[in-house]
């Protein structure tokens, strides 16, 4: 943590990213950051990509803090040209998934969020690269790069346009088989059809989604999430385990710690990189970097910032209907096919026993 002294602090602005109204951040900017501590500027990117040439320049000048206000896109943008410089990211996510801020606990309200960048705490934490390009969340392929690249073709941002793109697309999805090589101690290969492989250097895709619940940005390892393929009846208990942080539980599901992954598939095809999609070839390696971005996070202890009570009863109340959701989702959705399940098991063995008897009477 650097002295009390005038620091410069750089807000990158991305005008078209997520959902939210960017005018309302610069007003908060106004209204709530540390003028004694901060010598502060805000600039708005004008086309894809300014944000990371906007960085680079920031960083070669000595800027101490560059601030991504937008979604993953623009924080991949700026975190890619900080890396293993001296100046310390910090996010003011408005984002439509918002992965490595609510990773972080980095509040999603921009007063909040700007609040926590007053106190200045900053780590080094951890990136990761897949044939060279960095990611600070995850990268994957398979079911969710094929995903990204429809929500990123549809034109319009937000979870409920993700939601859409997936039930509309999901059906026309087909698991590939890849070959995975995981190195490190215990390493091994594996030839493996999977709905998808997610390498994680942050424990969600953003929308508290939690693709690797236990992952760190600080643990120099990344979890390799591998999900097999799974009948249309399951895919409720998966997503639901999904959202509630229990995953690994699943068993469709293996999770690999390790410092490098190689993943090879029959051509080339989709991947994503912290939500964002691209085409790359049919080998990828997949690579963590230990320490190599400094960060502003959220230094108080426990799930939610506890300097913010406001936003922790807003959580709370958000959980509670959260629970209610998935209480309702389970009843409603879950014991339906399962009580399904069991009537064609019963009506499966019945028919089992009427041929046993006709047989029987033919003897």
């Amino acid at each position: 943590m650097k002295p009390l002294s005038m620091q410069k602090i750089l807000f990158i602005i991305n005008p078209i990213s997520g959902t939210g109204r960017k005018e309302v951040v610069e007003a908060a900017i106004r209204e709530h950051l540390d003028t004694v501590r901060f010598d502060c500027r805000i600039r708005y990117t004008k086309y894809a990509g300014h944000a990371e040439v906007i960085a680079r320049e920031e960083a070669e000048a000595g800027t101490d803090i560059v601030v991504a206000v937008g979604g993953d896109g623009t924080v991949n943008e700026v975190a890619r040209s900080l890396v293993h410089t001296k100046t310390a990211l910090g996010i003011i996510p408005c984002g439509s998934g918002n992965g490595l801020a609510r990773h972080l606990r980095i509040p999603m309200e921009p007063a909040e969020s700007i609040k926590l960048l007053n106190e200045c705490e900053i780590n080094q934490l951890d990136y990761g690269t897949i044939n060279g390009q960095a990611f600070f969340c995850t990268c994957g392929v398979g079911f969710d790069a094929f995903i990204s690249m429809k929500f990123a073709e549809a034109g319009k941002r937000g979870l409920a346009t993700y939601i859409e793109k997936t039930l509309q697309d999901g059906l026309k999805y087909k698991p590939e088989v890849y070959h995975i090589e995981i190195e490190g101690e215990g390493g091994e290969a594996v030839e493996q059809e999977a709905f998808l492989i997610a390498c994680a250097n942050a424990s969600q895709y953003g929308n508290n989604a939690y693709i690797a619940p236990e992952a760190s940005t600080r643990d120099g390892l990344l979890d390799v999430t591998i999900l097999t393929p799974f009948s249309p009846i399951e895919a409720p208990q998966i997503i639901v385990q999904m959202f509630n942080r229990q995953l690994t539980k699943n068993s469709h599901v293996r999770i690999f710690r390790t410092k490098r992954v190689r993943i090879r598939r029959a051509s080339e095809g989709p991947v994503h990189i912290d939500g964002d999609p691209l085409t790359m070839g049919d080998n990828l390696e997949v690579e963590l970097i230990a320490g190599g971005l400094n960060v502003v996070v959220n230094g108080h202890p426990g799930h939610r910032p506890l300097a913010f009570p406001r936003v922790q009863a807003l959580n709370r109340d958000l959980e509670n209907v959260q629970h209610d959701i998935e209480e309702t989702f389970f009843r409603n959705v879950i014991e339906p096919f399962q009580r399904l399940e069991n009537l064609r098991d019963a009506e499966l063995q019945n028919f089992r026993q009427l041929v046993e008897k006709i047989r029987n009477k033919k003897k």
